[in-house]
């Protein structure tokens, strides 16, 4: 059977309506498929997307799952969706076979796939591992869990270019022939435990991006993070390791002050660490694992240095949201768990008012007081979590309650004082108050904006009196 013949002609069933499932529905479109596409939101919440099916002419349902879904020849589900949901059962008994929309777009993409995933880090290596390669002009697309679905971007991806996916363990669920030229595994702390019963269970499913992987291809691991390094991670693929806490016999590391790299027996000097762009500890990790594949598909050491010196981040990662009065403000919406909260405490050297809070993922909010202590000056709490991050953290920091972000940003920057920073980051996932991420972080930004407006009229009134 062709590619193409396992799409033209099929039914295919999609899981939800969010961007990756939409996606999914044009690529089996495209190729000659009949998508469905079924949702448990109304038609009043996804007009704008019904548009755009209606005029595709592609078939959907909402308001829930129907049988209909069992007509398919198999299920295509977004990575929101859990397969816990009732239809499922059904989907099972009837022994529909279910694949991510990453999945699916791996059967079409004809050049090479570098595929990243950990619990942190992931969005920022995968758009810089894209800097990287424009800057040693290679072709590649930048996609998957970050910005354009890997469905939208795979027939534009020439046989010499390069597919860079950000991959989730929900995505990774359910593939079953992704096989990535190149994987990455950042790190891995406890994340998603409203999902998984146990860490072990969220670990084996982010495993699972090497799990079709030859000998030929390679398996990025970071040698300072426990859970990358052992042995629970089986692969016939070439583990290569990255280190910014000690030298390497192979793979990329620090040495002294200078990214370096050892391959083949060959060392290269790739730049001072101090000329790298992007700020914290974290952050040389992701251009340490980025510089590594780099090598290993051959970009000359002073493209790679270059990008490392000119790439500005990603929006909602400890982004600059400007300056009121002499305080700082940062967003790091992105940082939706307790891991990425200590990587952006680790990273600024002032007093911090931490704005953070949301829908809770099952993990312990403790950590933050290793790395807040003495630097935290006053926690501002927002959303579902605010009474359990409350519990972990209020004895060792004063609290303050908000019910809006709006509320937040004025209280942090009233606690505040010239030179020191008011720092979004949540610890939690956004869905109690907003879109998603890049929602919070944009809301965040308009109330810093408005707050800066606010005190310019009172300063400039006051100067005119």
């Amino acid at each position: 059977m062709t590619t193409k013949d396992r799409v033209r002609g099929r039914k295919v069933g999609i899981i939800g309506m969010a961007r990756s499932g939409m996606a999914a529905a044009r690529l089996i479109r495209k190729m000659g498929g009949v998508p469905f596409i079924s949702e448990v939101k109304s038609e009043e919440q996804l007009a704008s997307k019904l548009y755009d099916l209606k005029k595709d002419g592609i078939e959907y349902e909402t308001g829930g799952h129907t049988e209909r879904l069992l007509q398919s020849d198999y299920i295509i589900l977004s990575p929101g969706v859990s397969q816990t949901i009732p239809i499922f059962k059904d989907i099972s008994s009837a022994g529909i076979p279910v694949f991510s929309e990453i999945e699916l777009a791996s059967w079409f993409c004809r050049g090479k796939i570098i595929a990243i995933t950990g619990s942190n880090g992931k969005t920022t290596t995968t758009s810089l591992m894209g800097a990287i390669l424009s800057a040693g002009e290679v072709n590649n697309v930048v996609c998957g869990n970050i910005g354009s679905p890997f469905a939208d971007c795979v027939l534009d991806i020439p046989s010499d270019g390069y597919a860079v996916v950000e991959v989730s363990n929900f995505q990774l669920e359910t593939i079953e022939e992704f096989r990535p030229f190149i994987a990455m595994i950042l790190n891995l702390s406890p994340d998603h435990l409203d999902r998984y019963e146990s860490f072990n269970e969220y670990k084996q499913a982010k495993y699972r991006i090497t799990e079709n992987q030859t000998s030929s291809e390679y398996l990025i691991l970071n040698a300072d993070d426990a859970e990358t390094t052992n042995d629970n991670i089986e692969t016939d693929a070439t583990k290569i390791l990255f280190s910014t806490e000690r030298i390497l016999p192979s793979g990329v590391y620090i040495n002294g002050k200078t990214l370096t790299a050892r391959i083949d027996n060959n060392i290269h000097e790739i730049i001072d660490i101090n000329k790298i762009k992007i700020p914290g500890p974290h952050n040389l990790q992701n251009a340490a694992a980025a510089s590594l594949a780099a090598l290993l598909i051959g970009i000359n050491p002073q493209d790679i240095a270059r990008a490392l010196e000119t790439f500005p981040g990603v929006a909602h990662r400890l982004e600059d949201a400007g300056m009121v009065a002499g305080i700082k403000f940062i967003n790091d919406s992105k940082a939706t768990n307790v891991d990425s909260v200590c990587y952006a405490l680790r990273s600024i050297n002032t007093p911090i008012c931490l704005i953070a809070g949301g829908r809770d993922k099952g993990g312990s909010y403790r950590p933050i007081i290793d790395y807040g202590k003495g630097k935290i000056k006053e926690i501002i709490l927002i959303g579902e979590a605010r009474g359990k991050i409350f519990e972990a953290l209020g004895k060792t920091f004063p609290v303050q309650f908000a019910e809006c972000m709006e509320e937040a940003v004025k209280k942090a920057f009233n606690s505040a004082s010239p030179g020191e920073t008011v720092l979004l980051s949540p610890a939690c996932s956004s869905f109690d108050m907003f879109t998603n991420f890049e929602d919070r972080g944009e809301i965040f930004k308009k109330a810093v904006m408005s707050l800066k407006n606010d005190h310019e009229k009172v300063h400039n009134a006051g100067l005119k009196k």
